[in-house]
């Protein structure tokens, strides 16, 4: 069977803009949907009854939440120890696939670089005790991928300062913990040389949205492409992700 996965990051817990979030996320055809920055459980219930995703899961204050065609097996949110957000743990229940959904720190700057590794090493450490069979590690990382370059010129002047202050130049750590981990990049599989910019929809410069398999699992992706669906640029400040995985 070949199953559909989205993640998507909705801005600021999406109000306002549900009907925009819901016509890209129909145009993906989905089986399930991570979402990042779903904050408002009422948009998500909304989001649900406007996409026909009909099962669906939000906390009030929490980022990560989700939509899905099916019922699900399973459905946790985990906190570790030193993460700011949680992550979301999903089994579907008609397929045998676990799905991790991440958000982890924002700002780009060498200390929060170091926060993003530490909440990841304590995502990797989770899944490890939780995850069976086939899983995947999807959405908004917040982070660029070893060899990917930020142009500092494009960022903010209040972020700027932030990379002047960390000495005007960031170790990327954080992918590359995920690759030393034995994943590999989903997106960087189907597309060596794309850039794969999915963030902001008003000029993609940047790659912050991944979905990760494991070595052993790589196999199993037959497509991940970027959704650029009208309106997708006026639903979100990102794009979302799409990856096929056969199972």
């Amino acid at each position: 069977m070949r199953f559909r996965l989205l993640t998507y990051n909705i801005q600021k817990g999406g109000r306002g803009r549900e009907g925009r979030l819901a016509e890209v996320i129909v145009a993906s055809r989905a089986d399930l949907v991570v979402l990042q920055e779903a904050r408002t459980p009422a948009v998500v219930e909304s989001l649900s009854d406007a996409t026909g995703l009909s099962h669906w899961g939000s906390r009030k204050g929490e980022s990560l939440g989700f939509l899905s065609a099916q019922p699900l097996a399973h459905a946790e949110w985990h906190h570790p120890r030193y993460s700011r957000h949680a992550f979301l743990e999903l089994a579907p229940s008609a397929a045998p696939v676990r799905v991790f959904g991440v958000h982890l720190s924002a700002v780009h700057a060498a200390w929060t670089e170091r926060r993003r590794t530490m909440e990841l090493r304590a995502l990797l450490a989770s899944v490890a005790r939780h995850q069976e069979g086939v899983h995947v590690l999807a959405g908004d990382f917040n982070t660029l991928a070893p060899g990917e370059l930020l142009d500092i010129r494009k960022l903010p002047h209040r972020l700027k300062a932030l990379v002047w202050l960390s000495g005007g130049r960031i170790r990327w750590r954080t992918i590359q913990t995920v690759l030393d981990a034995g994943y590999r990049d989903a997106y960087r599989l189907h597309h060596p040389e794309g850039p794969g910019y999915t963030f902001p929809t008003w000029d993609p410069h940047v790659r912050l949205d991944y979905v990760f398999l494991p070595e052993g699992e790589a196999h199993r992706l037959a497509a991940c492409e970027i959704v650029h669906a009208p309106p997708a640029a006026e639903a979100s400040d990102h794009l979302p992700l799409r990856a096929d995985i056969d199972l």
